[in-house]
C-alpha cells in the first residue's frame, strides 16, 4: 500500500499569518474593541477558528464567539484569504514526495472551502488534489475528528500515514488516529510547543521532511 502524507496548510505549506491576523483585527474592531490592545497574535494562527476567536474575545470579556466567527469569516473570505504566500522550499518538497510515490492530502483546521481556494490561489492543486478541513456549518472543527473522517473516506492506512504540521493540534490529531507525526519548525508553533505535544520527529526545513516521511 502506498504511503500517505497529510499536510497542514497554515504555517506548514503557506505563511497565511498576514491575512488571518488582519481579519482577526478587523473582527475585533467591528465588535467595538481596540484591536491594537491584543498585542502579538502568533498563537491565534493555526488552531481551530472557534478556539482562537473565543480566546481573543475573552481578553475583552466578550462572549460573542458566533458573531465574531461570522464577521471574521466574511472578511477572510473576501480579502484575507489571498494575503498568503508559499514558504521557500515547499514546492520542491511536494515534488519530491510526489516523485517518491507518496499520496498527498491537505488536512487543515481551516474551513474546507477556504482551504480549497487557498490551494488553488497558491497554484498547488497539481500536487494537492485532495483537501480536507472543517465544514461550513461547524462540523469537524476538532482536528482529531477531521483526520479520522479523512482516513475513513480516503481509505488511508494509519500505519502508513504521516501527519506533517506546525502546531500541537496537528500532533494531537496524529496521536489520536495512530499516525506518525513530523513537526515543522518554520511555522507558528515552534520547537517547545511541538516537543511538548509529543511530535515524533522535527524538521527544520521542507527538505528534511522528505527524508523523514
Amino acid at each position: 500500500m502506498s504511503r500517505a502524507v497529510l499536510l497542514d496548510l497554515d504555517g506548514t505549506l503557506a505563511d497565511s499569518r498576514p491575512g488571518i491576523e488582519a481579519s482577526f483585527r478587523f473582527m475585533l474592531s467591528e465588535l467595538g474593541h481596540d484591536p491594537d490592545a491584543i498585542g502579538d497574535m502568533s498563537w491565534a494562527v493555526g488552531p481551530p477558528i472557534g478556539v482562537s476567536i473565543r480566546r481573543l474575545l475573552e481578553t475583552y470579556q466578550d462572549d460573542r464567539v458566533d458573531l465574531g466567527t461570522a464577521v471574521y469569516r466574511a472578511r477572510y473570505s473576501e480579502v484575507g484569504l489571498y494575503d498568503c504566500s508559499i514558504y521557500p522550499g515547499i514546492e520542491a518538497m511536494l515534488q519530491a514526495l510526489t516523485n517518491a510515490g507518496r499520496r498527498l492530502c491537505v488536512a487543515t483546521s481551516k474551513r474546507r472551502d477556504f482551504a480549497e481556494r487557498v490551494v488553488d490561489h497558491l497554484g498547488l492543486r497539481h500536487f494537492l488534489p485532495v483537501v480536507y478541513g472543517a465544514l461550513p456549518g461547524g462540523g469537524l472543527d476538532d482536528k482529531r475528528e477531521m483526520v479520522a473522517d479523512l482516513l475513513r473516506v480516503e481509505g488511508y492506512d494509519p500505519a502508513a500515514t504521516t501527519m506533517v504540521g506546525d502546531r500541537l493540534h496537528d500532533i494531537h490529531a496524529a496521536q489520536a488516529n495512530g499516525l506518525r507525526s513530523v513537526g515543522v519548525l518554520w511555522g507558528y508553533g515552534g520547537r517547545e510547543e511541538l516537543q511538548a505535544a509529543g511530535a515524533g520527529t522535527l524538521a527544520a526545513t521542507p527538505a528534511e521532511v522528505v527524508g523523514l516521511v
